[in-house]
């Protein structure tokens, strides 16, 4: 009866070491008020000084996303009265943003969709509000304030949370191949504000739309958008009228809350900011940008599909992440069958990586030594279950594989005549299970490996094991 219709606005910090305007640090964490001069901070008779390095980082993510880069931008003044505004206005781009009419693809359930990107265009952030808890009293931090941001403006494409979740994972990836921003959800250095509107199936009118913040994590994106969808068709099937406002989410309750009257454009009066000339970006500027860009996301994809042979998930969840595909190539470089490589990466290694709250960059085992510890298992050394005892030793001391198998005697046992000694003795032991095996209970097979593996304490070959117990028990 209904459709979502959904789009998202990204703020991302760009990785500068200085301001937009003027050369205070943005380095996270500071005391507060430490990281701020007379520019940033709107003294009379300042003058503002744009940070080439802006320009660059958001070239570069035009480019990625296959924007129209204006060779012509100006910067405007958004006008507008918060504490944390020190100037009361923020230094923007409005009618002449620096790129336009870009596009970037999502994959969801192996169907790829193309979201188009309105506009990016760079500005300054604002300062930072800490409320007191225990007084109703406020503490301003302009540390923020001037912090270089690009916003990333995406057509309203999306119809489903899914979708979202799936376009603002893409984005971020995005940023993070070119290094441009961290992508922090978690310190803001990466944050969304979701429009959501529904209209009846078919229609091709919007509705009236709620904009959503708060949004810190994907997970609450998709919940948010989902909270919203659902609260807007029961006011519409109750015979009520959607308005048009900001609304926070609550991720304790699960729900959004009105905060304020959404405003438009003109509620800003825009106006060119005086103090800055308008940017001119020649042709030069566009290609070597062009030139210079990194494998992203879908072309590494693609690469791991064809050079590889990965499925196309293992491609897409390897991709994801420019540290993960490195760490995944550095392996593939020393042992080179990526399947298992794939798998043991995706397995084990992230399992780990989630338990401790660690990135692949902080992994404790090195492609090098997982690339040793994968050929012990191919070439029959150690078997699977052995390999992940070894691997949790070498995550745990440091240790390299070999080392770990020769000092705890883990070495595979193939000795053809010693497990078939072993399986004997199982036999005999168990002769209901080899009845009821016989007479046609095949799944038994699982009990009497079991068997025969914790008489060996895991050592035995698992190929001989089955051969072995299927010649016996014809």
């Amino acid at each position: 009866m209904f459709e979502s219709v959904i789009g998202l606005e990204v703020h991302a910090q760009l990785k500068t070491r200085t301001k937009i305007f003027c050369g205070c640090s943005t380095a996270f964490g500071a005391p507060p008020n430490t990281h701020t001069c007379p520019v940033c901070l709107g003294m009379p008779g300042v003058l503002p000084v744009l940070n080439k390095k802006v320009v660059d980082y958001t070239l570069k993510m035009a480019v990625a996303t296959h924007c129209s880069v204006n060779r012509e931008s100006r910067f405007a003044r958004k006008n507008y009265f918060y504490p944390d505004l020190p100037k009361g206005y923020q230094i923007s781009q409005y009618e002449l943003p620096i790129a336009e009419h870009g596009h970037l693809h999502i994959e969801i359930e192996g169907q790829k969709k193309r979201i188009g990107i309105t506009r990016i265009h760079m500005e300054e952030d604002a300062g930072k509000l800490t409320h007191d808890t225990a007084r109703p009293i406020s503490r301003v931090d302009l540390n923020r304030t001037g912090v270089p941001l690009m916003e990333i403006v995406s057509e309203p494409d999306m119809r489903t949370p899914e979708e979202a979740g799936a376009y603002l994972r893409q984005l971020r990836s995005i940023v993070r191949y070119l290094d441009v921003s961290d992508g922090n959800l978690e310190e803001g250095s990466f944050r969304c504000d979701a429009n959501v509107s529904i209209m009846p199936k078919g229609s091709d009118i919007f509705g009236i739309r709620a904009e959503l913040k708060n949004l810190n994590s994907f997970k609450h994106v998709e919940k948010a958008i989902a909270y919203e969808v659902s609260r807007q068709k029961e006011i519409i099937m109750d015979g009520g009228a959607v308005v048009q406002e900001t609304r926070l989410w609550d991720p304790a309750k699960n729900r959004t809350f009105s905060m304020r009257g959404k405003e438009d454009a003109h509620d800003y009066r825009y106006f060119p900011d005086p103090d800055l000339l308008p940017l001119i970006i020649d042709d030069a500027w566009v290609e070597a940008t062009r030139k210079n860009q990194p494998e992203l996301p879908e072309q590494k994809k693609a690469r791991f599909i064809d050079a590889y042979g990965l499925p196309a998930y293992d491609a897409a969840v390897l991709s994801a992440s420019r540290e993960l595909a490195d760490y995944f190539e550095a392996c593939v470089k020393l042992f080179p069958k990526p399947k298992p490589v794939s798998n043991w990466i995706m397995g084990p290694l992230q399992g780990l990586l989630n338990t401790s709250g660690k990135s692949i960059l902080e992994a404790p085992i090195a492609p090098a030594a997982m690339a040793e510890l994968l050929e012990l298992e191919d070439e029959g050394v150690i078997s699977n279950k052995i390999a992940k005892i070894v691997f949790e030793e070498m995550a745990a001391t440091g240790e390299p594989a070999k080392t770990i198998v020769n000092q705890k005697g883990l070495v595979q046992v193939s000795d053809v005549a010693a497990i078939e000694k072993i399986v004997a003795t199982i036999l005999d032991s168990n002769p209901k299970e080899v009845a009821a095996y016989k007479n046609g209970k095949t799944k038994l097979m699982g009990f009497f490996v079991g068997q025969v593996m914790r008489e060996t304490k895991g050592k035995a070959d698992p190929k001989i094991v089955n051969q072995l117990l299927r010649e016996k028990l014809r």
